[in-house]
């Protein structure tokens, strides 16, 4: 049976509640999470001789979260990812977006889903937070109502439901930015980590991290995780601008990929700790970003500062850029369509 706990974290600056919710299930594993940002603050599961630890980032303080430009395991949007020089056009109007991250507008602007107070409630075993997004809030049409859903189960398993329903014509693209170590948060690098893709190919990036529209054959490449590999191992390549990125930060299209359906995305290991996350989602790409700017954020929860590489985060999204490329899945939401997206972590060991 999971029980689930809630407190007052914290305040925002303009006086409104921070909730933290603790789910624990009979075996003791727990996840947290905060209705601001819709975030994920931990995960607490066994490693292969049943000791817990924390395996996800974060902060000590419900003050770190304001802001920070790692959007440490906080739900995303309205758009996840980049949008080439901020420029859209929906429904024949063309919009101008904040240019916030480079050349580009990044996952919605500065005052995102990431970094707002959701409503939230727990409805019986699950956690259910909810946020609208007006009409041109951050210069996106519609108004927008949003809900993120967080299940948490006896196997470890985590699943994060995101529905969304627009009364005009908009884009969306929901994704988590949660940030792994599977030896513990506050454990080093995850450059000894394994990941494995069920991805064939991978979007070539522009050198602004924005994928030119065309595809490439990860095969041979240090974009080829098909089978387990050290991420470390391909980190200084210069495929596909990886060292020029300060590592991974690149997506990959799921292969076998159907529109609704949840599919296989891959699994993330250490051989350390014996600990391993499946990752199951169905958006059409997975993109991993190995916390190559991660140093100089808030204190930990350790009391600590992570460096760069601290973290890895396998964030389930439709392609960056979408509206601009008519060849990607669309990210278009008409009004009476559901946007319903689901990513699950399932937590084992090995």
């Amino acid at each position: 049976m999971i029980t689930i706990e809630q407190e007052v974290w914290g305040m925002t600056p303009e006086g409104e509640g921070i909730i933290r919710y603790t789910m624990r299930n009979e075996s003791g594993a727990y996840v947290q999470l905060s209705n601001y940002g819709a975030t994920i603050l931990s995960a607490v599961v066994p490693d292969r001789e049943g000791k817990m630890a924390d395996v996800v980032l974060g902060y000590k303080a419900a003050e770190g979260y304001f802001y920070d430009g790692p959007a440490m395991g906080k739900s995303v949007g309205r758009f996840a990812n980049r949008i080439a020089f901020g420029q859209l056009e929906i429904a024949g109007e063309k919009i101008q977006l904040e240019i916030n991250c480079g050349r580009n507008h990044l996952h919605g602007g500065t005052k995102n889903f990431a970094n707002r107070v959701w409503e939230s409630r727990v409805e019986t075993n699950r956690v259910v937070m909810s946020l609208t997004s007006e009409d041109g809030d951050q210069k996106f049409p519609g108004e927008l109502n949003v809900e993120a859903i967080f299940d948490f189960d006896e196997e470890n398993q985590l699943e994060i439901t995101y529905l969304a329903k627009t009364d005009r014509t908009t884009v969306v693209n929901l994704t988590n930015h949660v940030y792994f170590n599977l030896d513990g948060e506050s454990a080093g690098t995850i450059l000894d980590h394994e990941l494995q893709l069920n991805t064939t190919m991978t979007l070539a990036m522009n050198e602004n991290q924005v994928p030119t529209g065309a595809w490439i054959s990860v095969k041979g490449s240090a974009q080829d995780f098909l089978e387990f590999r050290r991420i470390g191992d391909g980190i200084e390549s210069d495929f596909n601008h990886i060292r020029a990125f300060g590592g991974y930060d690149h997506p990959f299209p799921i292969d076998g990929w159907k529109k609704n359906i949840l599919g296989e995305v891959g699994a993330l290991r250490s051989q350390a700790s014996g600990r391993l996350v499946k990752v199951l989602s169905s958006q059409p790409s997975v993109m991993v970003y190995t916390g190559n700017w991660l140093a100089g954020s808030p204190l930990t929860k350790s009391d600590g500062y992570y460096q760069n590489h601290a973290g890895v985060a396998l964030e389930c999204q439709n392609f960056p850029d979408a509206p601009n490329q008519p060849s990607f899945p669309s990210a278009t939401l008409e009004p009476g369509e559901l946007y319903c997206q689901k990513i699950v972590y399932r937590f084992e060991t090995f």
